[in-house]
């Protein structure tokens, strides 16, 4: 029977075989409600919105149409896992809409964070309203809303993301098919549903992407700094065994520059800030202890690796007094 509370009394999902009596339960309550219409979702790669879609693939096929709007702030090979894992290995009806330009475009000079974010934010619901008008017989919008968005909205420590700010004519039904689990729960059916590990434990990463990463105006040059540092960091970690230890971890490039020494000649490049945190509720944070060595071939790589890049720093700043992201 469909809730929209999660149950005092329910068990936590923890073995596959929980998760497949979720599935299957899940799968007959999104037939009941969707009969044979259309679903429209906003896939974003993130852990919640892809396991949404492999819960509707699974229940309802073609009928659901996912929209992966690529706005140029995603992190390296992103985008391409999208259409490799839902396009060409899951067999979506996928959408892809390459925004980079005009995400950038309309960024270009924007400095204050918070008017970053509005136009980001702002500028996805266009281009995903924009898709969604193309379509015919849509009736429903699937989200991945998760147990602690609802509680987190109800104790108005955040306002609630449902349905996004879509234009008032786009009146669609929605369908929340994970929204009574927790994140860990989640992780936990992504699997059971056949999803790539990589994709299932993705770490945690902020809608506006690479944006908040890039303090000051965005360039591309710059963003690509960001790309490249964060790749090669996400790489070491993996290697040396900490990406499942180490909750977050990423680079951040800031808009001012140094001093080097390139072949031998001056250069006047950015520097890149690694951060590594550890965390259970995001209110606080640690940061990780990376060994001197570790953090020496990570500033080798970079700096030799990255264009643009001359110097890399530690931030040692725990959460309070710095927030996770900078911006």
């Amino acid at each position: 029977m469909a809730t929209d509370r999660r149950p005092e009394n329910m068990e936590r999902i923890v073995t596959p075989a929980q998760a497949e009596a979720f599935i299957e339960e899940q799968v007959a309550e999104i037939r009941g409600q969707v009969g044979d219409k259309k679903v429209l979702l906003a896939l974003s790669g993130g852990v919640d919105s892809s396991v949404v879609a492999a819960l509707l693939i699974k229940a309802i096929g073609q009928q659901l149409v996912c929209v992966h709007v690529n706005h140029g702030l995603l992190r390296k090979g992103e985008p391409e896992q999208v259409i490799e894992v839902f396009r060409n290995q899951m067999k979506a009806n996928l959408v892809y809409v390459d925004a980079t330009d005009r995400f950038l475009d309309k960024l270009a000079g924007v400095d204050d964070p918070e008017t970053k974010r509005k136009i980001i934010g702002g500028e996805f619901i266009e281009v995903f309203a924009e898709e969604a008008r193309k379509q015919d017989g849509i009736e429903f919008l699937a989200q991945g809303t998760i147990w602690p968005d609802i509680l987190e909205s109800e104790n108005g420590i955040k306002a609630h993301h449902n349905a996004g700010g879509l234009p008032e004519d786009m009146k669609f039904e929605l369908v929340e098919p994970v929204r009574i689990l927790f994140k860990d729960e989640v992780r936990v059916v992504g699997e059971a549903l056949g999803l790539p590990h990589s994709m299932v434990y993705r770490q945690p990463f902020p809608g506006p992407g690479l944006g908040v990463r890039c303090p000051g105006a965005i360039t591309r040059d710059r963003l690509e700094a960001v790309r490249e540092s964060d790749a090669i960091l996400r790489e070491e970690f993996e290697k040396n065994g900490l990406a499942g230890k180490v909750w977050q971890y990423f680079t951040v490039v800031p808009d001012f520059k140094s001093t080097g020494i390139k072949d031998d000649k001056r250069a006047f490049e950015w520097c890149c800030i690694v951060r590594a945190i550890n965390t259970t509720d995001v209110m606080t944070a640690t940061v990780e202890n990376i060994s001197y060595d570790l953090m020496c071939h990570i500033t080798d790589r970079i700096t030799h690796e990255v264009p643009g890049i001359n110097r890399v720093l530690y931030d040692f700043t725990p959460k309070p007094t710095g927030t996770v992201e900078f911006e």
